[in-house]
């Protein structure tokens, strides 16, 4: 996988004419991109066998209050229409907001272009740790939030002149809006040492180094340990250089064992979860088994003919045998175990980055429950759109992969530890929680806290868990979940 490749929506004169004969003498440009959606999903969906004929789902009858809300309803609809006997719920079922698209969306440009190493914006996420205690959550290196001096953990006392930010519906989505729908932002934030910073931000267009951070501790009797908090999964032109430069310097330090922290990953393209992988598996595995993409019956059974129009396609392209990935080690690091630092937000590729190597050596999770996305995407332009929607999933070489319901630590299937994030303290500082169980593990051989128990950050403040969840979900419901292939499909005809 070297690059994005998009699928192009072709309406066929065939598909035109049926639709002026059996649907709708006249349509807009709007009911195209509908149609566009359900035919694409009735072909391509993973489970395309729960979605009904052209007239009973009727999908120009979906509307919303913009275009966007209109196309997102109606993909909405197709997602719940699956139930997983495991769960009695849509595989599509999202905890924290039953009823909405776990994995399915609509983009409209933004996605794409920071899966390609782009943004424009602010460069920081915020999060509330209590009702009244906002913070930032991360900070994109090289962003106008990061070129200001804004650390993660930083506290929020101030916002465009407004004080008062705790939390309630009205205040939740003035922090949405001025942090995700503006140009020009003022804050001001309280330091670690109590000191305060005021900054004016402006957007700016900067490209993503989806490593935020990377260190080694020195632990005494031979125990070095490499720390690295990698972002998001961007392609791998972008995140390659990065990593190589991370893991350069593991090599160079004499690390072996690494935690990778992606507790707020939410995934991204697939060839860079696999390059990863291949940096941390051992040499031996080389040349085995990674993992297997499985489709759907119709593309398995080589029944595409949207994809056929516009791409050169060998037969049996789509059968599991010929969709299989093996490691090829990259560079020369030698572990002896990786720790990987979880929450419900580390999602899709990052998933897959850790099932990839859950049969091939030992690996322990730190957090809480990741978000559960087994199953992955190739993004189909349609109009001024992109379709995200799963048309695969996957399973390593020991044919696990239904974690649906998120990867639990702490329990038989991943070893590790159930514990709260710490959004108190930046990305590698040793006292950060979740950090120093693992480096207390690597010492000491076992965690700080040794019952499978979250200590909650809130409590004080009657702030639950799930409430806290509830509540930061509505702040990054704009952030990307998935696991794109673009490159699945190749070939366009001229």
């Amino acid at each position: 996988m070297r690059k994005l490749i998009y699928l192009a929506v072709i309406l066929t004169s065939g598909i035109l004419s049926s639709c002026k004969k059996d649907h709708k003498n006249t349509f807009t440009a709007l009911n195209l991109v509908q149609d566009s959606i359900y035919y694409y999903e009735k072909e391509d969906y993973l489970w395309f066998d729960a979605i009904p004929d052209y007239n009973t789902f009727n999908p120009r009858s979906y509307g919303g209050s913009s275009n966007l809300g209109a196309l997102t309803n109606e993909l909405t609809a197709i997602s719940q229409l699956k139930i997983n006997p495991a769960t009695g719920k849509p595989y599509e079922y999202s905890l924290l907001s039953p009823g909405t698209a776990k994995y399915s969306f609509i983009d409209n440009g933004t996605e794409t272009a920071s899966l390609n190493g782009t943004d424009d914006d602010f460069g920081f996420e915020p999060i509330y740790i209590t009702n009244n205690d906002l913070r930032v959550k991360y900070v994109n290196p090289g962003s106008p939030a990061d070129l200001a001096g804004i650390k993660r953990g930083y506290q929020i006392t101030s916002i465009n002149g407004n004080t008062d930010l705790s939390y309630d519906g009205t205040t939740v989505n003035f922090v949405i809006n001025s942090v995700y729908y503006s140009t020009n932002i003022k804050m001001v934030l309280t330091k670690y040492d109590g000191t305060t910073l005021t900054v004016n931000l402006n957007t700016t267009a900067y490209t993503v180094n989806p490593v935020l951070n990377y260190k080694v501790f020195d632990l005494g009797n031979g125990h070095k340990v490499g720390y690295m908090a990698f972002g998001s999964f961007t392609a791998l032109a972008n995140a390659q250089p990065q990593l190589n430069t991370a893991f350069n310097y593991f090599i160079g330090n004499g690390v072996n064992d690494l935690v990778v922290d992606i507790r707020y990953n939410g995934g991204g393209a697939g060839e860079t979860a696999e390059y990863l992988d291949d940096l941390i598996v051992p040499a031996s595995k080389s040349s085995t088994l990674m993992y297997t993409t499985y489709y759907n019956s119709n593309l398995q059974n080589n029944n595409y003919p949207l994809l056929a129009k516009k791409y050169s396609l060998s037969t049996d392209e789509f059968k599991p045998a010929n969709n299989q990935t093996n490691f090829a080690k990259a560079l020369s690091l030698s572990l002896n175990r990786v720790f990987f630092i979880v929450t419900d937000e580390t999602a899709s590729s990052s998933e897959l980055t850790i099932n990839n190597l859950r049969p091939e050596m030992d690996i322990e999770l730190i957090g809480d429950t990741t978000y559960g996305k087994p199953v992955g995407e190739i993004p189909i332009p349609i109009s001024n759109y992109t379709l995200y929607s799963p048309q695969l999933y996957v399973e390593n070489s020991a044919n696990q992969g239904d974690y649906y319901t998120g990867m639990a630590p702490g329990t038989a299937a991943y070893p590790g530890l159930l514990a709260a994030d710490d959004v108190t303290k930046d990305f590698g500082d040793s006292t950060e929680m979740l950090l120093a169980h693992a480096l207390n593990f690597v010492k000491n051989g076992t965690y700080s806290i040794t019952a499978p128990k979250i200590q909650s950050l809130t409590s004080k403040q009657g702030f639950s868990i799930y409430q806290s969840k509830a509540v930061n979900r509505n702040l990054n419901i704009h952030k990307f979940k998935g696991m794109v292939f673009a490159d699945k499909i190749k070939n366009p005809r001229k």
